[in-house]
C-alpha cells in the first residue's frame, strides 16, 4: 500500500455496499486519509501491514489485504483483514488474497495465530476466513456492534 492509492482505495471505502459490511457510512477524505496514514505508519513500524490488491487484467486497484497488529482480550494477535470493490466481489479475489497473505504470516513472518474480525450478518467475509482454514472461536461486541472472531493457529 502507497500514499498514492488514496484515490483508488477512498473509491472503495465510498461505496454503500461496501460501507454496509461495517454497518457504516461512507468515509469522508479526512477520515480516508487518517485510514491511509495508520496504515502506512503500520507497515513503518512492523514491517508488514496492508497490501493493496490488483487487478491483472485491467490494472484497477480492486481493493486491500493484509495483517494489522491489534489487542484483543489485553493480547497482542495479527488480524487477517481484506476490503474489495463491490464490483469485484463474488469471483475469489477476497479468498486469493487472503490465502497469500495466510501464507506469508506464517511462512515469512513466523506468526503463531491470526484472527480476523467480521461483523456478524457478514457471511461474504465469513466465508472467506473459513476458505482460509479459519474457524469461529467467539462472538463479542466491539464498537457496540457484534462481531464473530475467526481464527487459526500455524501449526
Amino acid at each position: 500500500m502507497r500514499p498514492t492509492d488514496f484515490d483508488a482505495l477512498w473509491l472503495i471505502f465510498t461505496d454503500p455496499q461496501v460501507m454496509a459490511a461495517f454497518e457504516s457510512p461512507p468515509l469522508t477524505a479526512a477520515q480516508m486519509q487518517g485510514w491511509l496514514q495508520r496504515n502506512l505508519d503500520h507497515q513503518t513500524e512492523h514491517g508488514f501491514g496492508l497490501f493493496s490488491i490488483w487487478h491483472k487484467e485491467d490494472g484497477v486497484l480492486m481493493g486491500d489485504c493484509g495483517l494489522e497488529l491489534m489487542a484483543i482480550n489485553e493480547e497482542q494477535v495479527a488480524e487477517l483483514g481484506y476490503d474489495l470493490r463491490s464490483d469485484y466481489w463474488g469471483r475469489g479475489y477476497a479468498t486469493e488474497a487472503a490465502v497469500a497473505v495466510r501464507d506469508y504470516a506464517f511462512q515469512q513472518l513466523n506468526l503463531p495465530r491470526l484472527v480476523s474480525l467480521i461483523r456478524v450478518g457478514n457471511h461474504a467475509s465469513r466465508r472467506v476466513a473459513e476458505k482460509v482454514g479459519m474457524g469461529l472461536a467467539a462472538e463479542f461486541e466491539r464498537h457496540g456492534r457484534p462481531y464473530w472472531q475467526y481464527e487459526l493457529s500455524h501449526t
